[in-house]
């Protein structure tokens, strides 16, 4: 089963917003978090630091986002910034704007209706290891039964460390509306306490854990069971998201190609040059110190003596334009 959330987020519809990188009551071995993401206070919508509300709708809007998956650190950790958010979403978006939370502590009722009265719509609960298995009659399945009544679905989404045949029991009770696993995974964040732990990757693989997928024997054929892999990410997720947010702000030249880069030519050929040729103006773009063309347009006009030099530019469509590779053209 694929929920409405994971559903948005497959398309490359699902905008994150990283909201605290603190996570006080739990310390993972398998966090992934590193760099510029662990224990800091900044926000984050997608790969854009956020430094005011605007950029969040501003990101929201460069993606066309069907909704925003909100991820910590821990979330309920900083509930004031987390329902802000959360209501400026929905009041700029509207009801349809899909919002689920990822969570690795229980939080209580209060927060809970906090939570559901700013506009979350599906709550994602992450229990620590050494309980699963003895959840039942615990706060965490207590947490299940309070966030429904205060209008959340609840679910769980946890790493492919281990089967837990617990979970699938909470979803033939009805407690939790489906399980999420993810393909467990290293990561420069985690990489040497999972080694530690006697962790290595699989063959030929980046970052996914060898036996990761030994977990579906025992869980893989429950409807309400969805194995989110390390490879589904990185091709569908994040490469749709590109896509999208590349077909979103193209301009009428720049190429989009099948990972969601945008490939155009780049010149710093005089303007009037472009003017003397007759170069349809929805072709290029005239940039402080140089050009920005048609990259195939460039191509021709090198090719015929037009214009001396230039490079074909390919990039992310991100706030940032992290540039990917550079031609040189002449």
């Amino acid at each position: 089963m694929i929920s409405k959330g994971c559903e948005q987020c497959a398309k490359g519809g699902k905008m994150v917003l990283f909201v605290y990188g603190y996570c006080d009551q739990r310390d993972c071995f398998y966090c992934p978090l590193g760099g510029n993401r662990k224990n800091v206070t900044d926000v984050y919508a997608n790969e854009r630091k956020v430094e005011s509300d605007e950029a969040v709708v501003a990101e929201a809007k460069r993606m066309d986002a069907l909704g925003t998956s909100i991820t910590g650190g821990e979330p309920q950790e900083a509930m004031n910034k987390t329902c802000r958010y959360l209501r400026l979403l929905k009041d700029e978006f509207g009801e349809d704007h899909h919002t689920h939370l990822y969570t690795g502590i229980t939080g209580g009722r209060e927060n809970m209706r906090r939570l559901s009265e700013a506009g979350l719509d599906e709550i994602r609960f992450h229990p620590p290891l050494d309980l699963w298995g003895e959840m039942h009659g615990t706060e965490w399945e207590d947490i299940l039964y309070v966030a429904r009544e205060e209008g959340l679905t609840p679910a769980f989404e946890i790493p492919g460390i281990r089967a837990e045949e617990e979970f699938l029991e909470f979803l033939d009770e009805g407690a939790a509306e489906f399980c999420n696993i993810n393909e467990f995974e290293m990561s420069q964040g985690n990489f040497r306490r999972m080694q530690e732990k006697g962790y290595e990757l699989q063959d030929d693989h980046m970052s996914a854990v060898e036996g990761s997928k030994e977990i579906l024997n025992q869980m893989g054929d429950h409807e309400r069971v969805y194995f989110c892999t390390s490879v589904f990410k990185d091709a569908a997720q994040h490469r749709n998201r590109m896509k999208r947010m590349a077909e979103n702000i193209r301009r009428e030249f720049d190429e989009v190609t099948d990972d969601g880069t945008l490939v155009y030519g780049k010149t710093w050929t005089d303007e009037n040059r472009f003017e003397e040729l007759g170069v349809p103006e929805e072709f290029y773009t005239v940039k402080s110190e140089h050009i920005e063309v048609a990259w195939w347009l460039l191509e021709e006009m090198i090719e015929e003596g037009d214009v001396e030099d230039g490079e074909i530019v390919e990039q992310y469509p991100t706030v940032d334009g992290r540039v990917v590779e550079r031609t040189p053209l002449a």
